[in-house]
């Protein structure tokens, strides 16, 4: 299984708060070196030190493992929807046009 989204979806959420891997360190005690080794997917964070980065981001477990889980696409969708919904009436007629297009061309 693929883990390195996992530090990819944590640098985003950190990079989202405008955190460096320096304040992410210290809202856990954590090292910034290891903040770097579990961003770049070289380590997998232990439960206990998974859950200080998902609270020091103020952000749900499932966000941090929406592209590992089989049930991550649900956590995706109400993200993409949370954009959509940001969007011009006439913007999201585009996107959904987009959409449905592809899904008729898929492979």
């Amino acid at each position: 299984m693929e883990f390195e989204t996992i530090g990819k979806n944590i640098r985003h959420y950190r990079l989202a708060k405008s955190m460096r891997q320096e304040d992410l360190a210290e809202k856990t005690g954590l090292s910034p070196n290891y903040i770097g080794v579990v961003e770049r997917g070289d380590k997998v964070p232990a439960l206990a030190t998974f859950i200080k980065l998902a609270n020091a981001l103020d952000v749900s477990a499932d966000m941090l493992l929406a592209d590992v889980l089989n049930t991550g696409y649900i956590v995706k969708e109400s993200l993409l929807s949370e954009k959509l919904a940001q969007l011009s009436p006439d913007d999201r007629s585009k996107i959904y046009e987009i959409v449905d297009t592809l899904i008729k061309h898929k492979a």
